[in-house]
């Protein structure tokens, strides 16, 4: 496998502005065929991991990218710009970790048009966000052909702004307060569904009390709303953010939480059939 660790600044300089350095790890399976063979172009998938928007969680970082590598799948981690940096500088890294793969396509033997992309809570509501909105004023003003993802993956994600289901630290770290009621509406991916949003994949557990399992549902049928095909998977048991669900990322997995863990299984078997 290759790895390199990328600074999307020193791409685009304008997202380097008030210290913002946000970074792209890039996994490439190595090549597997014998003689003048070409390795195979792959599909994409590009992590947003979760953190409430004041830091990008590790556990839903290489642990993730090494499994969906080993699928045969191009893997791009973005390390976005946290807290006390605001909406819309999120919306435009990701916009940017497009741009970079579709750059380097030839290079790193990728299939632009099977783009996926996936987020763990406040990075699945970036991811859904992305998915519903990446064509907004805010991103084409600095990325004036913002490319859109075949597909997109959400793990426990943050989606509602709405007090009675939100998890308000999210929010406040994206927008510096409170979101008022006219941000409710914007901010709410669920809102932001149309028939432009693509073929999405998503599981939680009914026992998040983090984040409640209400986010994925309202955004589940929302998709519904629009015939905009979708997974949706809910584990009964477990808390907020258990990634891998397994050894890796969770030492001290309660037993009752382990059939989380297909997420991954189902997920990968998902985006065979979607990209």
């Amino acid at each position: 496998m290759k790895h390199y660790d990328l600074h999307l600044k020193e791409y685009y300089p304008i997202l380097g502005e008030e210290g913002c350095d946000p970074t792209v790890e890039v996994y490439l399976p190595t090549k597997h065929r014998d003689g003048d063979q070409p390795d195979p172009i792959r599909p994409c998938l590009l992590i947003c991991p979760g953190g409430s928007y004041a830091m990008c969680s590790r556990r839903e970082s290489e642990p993730i990218a090494l499994s969906f590598t080993a699928e045969g799948m191009n893997v791009f981690v973005l390390t976005y710009s946290p807290a006390p940096h605001r909406f819309p500088t999120q919306l435009r890294e990701v916009a940017a970790s497009l741009e970079l793969i579709y750059a380097h396509a030839e290079e790193w033997n990728c299939d632009v048009s099977r783009i996926a992309i996936m987020g763990f809570s406040a990075g699945g509501h970036l991811a859904a966000h992305y998915s519903t909105s990446f064509d907004c004023a805010e991103v084409r003003e600095v990325f004036p052909d913002s490319k859109a993802v075949k597909a997109s993956l959400l793990a426990y994600p943050v989606i509602t702004a709405d007090p009675s289901k939100r998890h308000t630290g999210s929010f406040v770290n994206l927008l510096g307060h409170e979101p008022n009621e006219e941000e409710i509406e914007r901010f709410s991916c669920d809102k932001l569904v149309s028939e432009k949003t693509p073929p999405t994949f998503l599981w939680h557990t009914a026992a998040d009390e983090l984040v409640p399992v209400a986010n994925s549902l309202l955004y589940a049928s929302a998709l519904a709303r629009y015939g905009t095909p979708f997974e949706l998977h809910i584990y009964p048991f477990g808390g907020h953010g258990l990634a891998t669900v397994d050894w890796q990322t969770c030492p001290d997995l309660n037993p009752l939480y382990a059939r989380g863990h297909g997420w991954m299984d189902e997920a990968k078997k998902w985006l065979k059939d979607i990209l």
